[in-house]
């Protein structure tokens, strides 16, 4: 509106509509803001304008906002990032987590946990990765970030994942430049043999692209040290995944015989490697994690793993995976913190996981419920609680993808 050009009545009739002007798209107003990155743990409003966090303040006028929620009791927290998780769906029978049917379509599984962003780790390798981008990353609303399997054909099972001959570090740093915007690190996973080379592959396309690896450390019987692997192969930034997992036969675990966590797990994190959590199907187990957690052990990123394989047994999705980590002793505080801007800063991505004013307005809004509640690890064992995150809301790039209870809707009348 060019005022210059308005007459002095003209003006009068448009000052209405100058002092009522609805700056904002959306306004969240009275919850309780989480933000690690920022520091930010009080009740605050926020403000979306143009997809992008436009203002955070003690109060926003609701008349600014062209839709305004009603957040009190609730948690308002950035989008939250589940950096293990396996979405190259597909339908070829045999073919596993690779372009097959134990990986799940992710829009189906996200908002309606608070998910923002997930990080497929390693269904697709350096060979597949294209085609996984073009069918489920880029008509996906999920922000799908990835990292590139070692192995040439990705998590495909089988031999598929024992070749070493296929595990080429200048062919996976090749995609990982080629798509910059996608490919956050690379993966090894399953691979059963007794020597370093495939891990010592792995981290040099990391090397290759300045980018973490993620190790899933094998099957080998009997197995290789984790000591070793984390103090001699892996570098500062590099992510050792199932942090919680026990396979005593096959995959040295985090605690000893006594429960005890190994002294060179804290020297490991001291150096900087990175823990993840990774529940998956078989991978998390309470008689690892409540003792690990009780001796100050606690992985720097939640995660589930999802695949089908999992997300029908103990860890069922985020949010509740989330709520372990309450009944583990962790505050809601701390348990957003690592399920959003320490897995940000894991794969290198701070633009995510957090409310900084201009950055994507990926949101989740939760409520904290209080009952009796029963966790399964992975369905042998119960851990009682008191507390369940419930995600209430979810927003995407500004828009609302999952609304629970009908924050967003208008109340009709019977």
């Amino acid at each position: 509106m060019n005022l210059k050009k308005l007459s002095y009545s003209a003006l009068l009739l448009s000052l209405p509509f100058l002092i009522n002007a609805q700056n904002y798209d959306l306004i969240i107003k009275g919850g309780h803001l989480i933000d690690p990155k920022n520091k930010i743990d009080a009740v605050m409003d926020l403000a979306v304008k143009d997809k992008k966090i436009a203002l955070v303040a003690k109060s926003i006028d609701a008349g600014q906002g062209k839709k305004v929620i009603n957040a009190k009791g609730l948690y308002v927290t950035p989008g939250i990032i589940d950096a293990h998780v396996h979405v190259y769906y597909g339908n070829n029978m045999d073919q596993g987590l690779m372009d097959g049917p134990s990986s799940v379509l992710p829009d189906a599984f996200s908002f309606r946990a608070g998910v923002t962003t997930m990080v497929d780790v390693g269904s697709s390798g350096y060979r597949t990765f294209p085609k996984f981008k073009e069918t489920a990353i880029d008509g996906s609303q999920t922000r799908i970030l990835a990292m590139i399997n070692i192995a040439g054909e990705g998590m495909r099972g089988g031999p598929f994942e024992q070749t070493t001959k296929d595990m080429i570090p200048a062919r996976a740093a090749a995609v990982a430049k080629k798509y910059p915007d996608i490919v956050v690190g690379f993966k090894l996973a399953h691979y059963s043999g007794h020597e370093w080379g495939p891990t010592d592959s792995v981290v040099a396309a990391g090397k290759l692209c300045n980018l973490p690896v993620m190790i899933d450390f094998g099957g080998a019987t009997p197995p290789l040290p984790m000591e070793e692997l984390l103090m001699k192969h892996l570098r500062p930034g590099d992510i050792y995944t199932h942090a919680y997992a026990y396979f005593p036969d096959s995959r040295d675990a985090v605690i000893d015989e006594n429960g005890k966590v190994k002294p060179f797990i804290f020297e490991a994190q001291k150096r900087g490697i990175k823990f993840d959590v990774g529940h998956g199907g078989g991978s998390f187990r309470w008689k690892v994690a409540i003792p690990s957690i009780k001796q100050g052990f606690i992985a720097d990123a939640i995660s589930t793993d999802l695949h089908t394989g999992s997300m029908n047994g103990g860890m069922k999705d985020m949010a509740n995976t989330m709520s372990k980590f309450l009944a583990l002793g962790l505050t809601v505080q701390d348990v957003i913190d690592r399920s959003t801007w320490q897995p940000a800063l894991m794969i290198k991505r701070p633009d995510l996981g957090n409310l900084s004013v201009g950055t994507e307005a990926d949101i989740a809004l939760f409520s904290i419920s209080t009952g009796d509640y029963g966790f399964i690890d992975i369905g042998t064992d119960k851990l009682k609680g008191s507390q369940k995150f419930v995600a209430e809301m979810t927003i995407r790039a500004g828009k609302i993808v999952w609304d629970l209870n009908g924050l967003a809707a208008t109340e009709v009348k019977k």
